[in-house]
């Protein structure tokens, strides 16, 4: 006797819906997610220019960052809940990623022997290896200037002989390798900004352009903004 192996389509449906739902919502996460983390990197791009107004201006703000709510929080609290939230978003931003990169990955029907010519941009096709670079930088920058283990000052009571210290001509592979992360956020940014603007429901042809225009203008901005301080300290202008 035959036996119908075939799966219902009804009961197709609901799973395939739920599937959907849960896409949708995971590009959520990652627009809302990455909004928070641009955020942080322009906040933290101002602070880092203050190193253009002299030593004491900088290590002025680098100690007031560490009282930010006192006295209704304990000295550095803000900022361990600060670095506790960007944590939370960096997973969360990650792990949407990953997930809807294996669920378009397997939506694929035929596997090619040759790929086919990938579309879109620069950006869109270095998402991927740009985010794992920025993620290796992360744990080097923490490190680094942030507990100064990497660090040749490492010194917490002086913030601007770390930074002036990190650039020096002598380690230019840490300059070449924080230019390298910095160009790859700046990639990463211009399709991200884009892409979130989408998610969040813009649609229209006018608005393509303006997210566009805006996704591009605000990652050359934070690339120059970042990237002035190392060059800014290998050619002397801070010493």
């Amino acid at each position: 006797m035959a036996v119908d192996t075939k799966v219902p389509q009804a009961a197709v449906a609901p799973s395939r819906s739920k599937k959907r739902t849960s896409s949708v919502l995971l590009k959520i996460i990652m627009a809302v997610t990455g909004i928070m983390l641009i955020l942080f990197l322009y906040l933290h791009m101002i602070g880092n220019l203050k190193i253009f107004f002299g030593e004491e201006a900088f290590d002025h703000y680098a100690h007031w960052l560490r009282t930010i709510a006192t006295p209704l929080l304990p000295k550095t609290w803000f900022l361990w809940i600060q670095r506790g939230g960007l944590t939370v978003a960096v997973i969360a931003h990650i792990a949407s990623a990953v997930i809807l990169a294996r669920r378009a990955s397997a939506a694929r029907p035929v596997k090619y022997v040759h790929r086919p010519k990938v579309q879109g941009s620069y950006a869109a096709r270095t998402m991927r290896w740009g985010g794992v670079i920025v993620l290796l930088f992360v744990i080097f920058h923490i490190l680094d200037l942030t507990t100064g283990t990497l660090n040749p000052v490492g010194d917490k009571a002086h913030p601007y002989a770390n930074v002036v210290a990190d650039f020096a001509l002598d380690r230019w592979y840490v300059t070449l390798f924080y230019t390298l992360a910095i160009v790859a956020v700046g990639f990463h940014l211009r399709h991200g900004i884009f892409s979130a603007v989408r998610t969040l429901g813009q649609q229209t042809a006018r608005g393509e352009r303006i997210a566009r225009a805006s996704a591009l203008v605000l990652s050359v901005v934070l690339v120059v903004g970042y990237l002035s301080v190392p060059f800014a300290v290998m050619t002397g202008l801070v010493d």
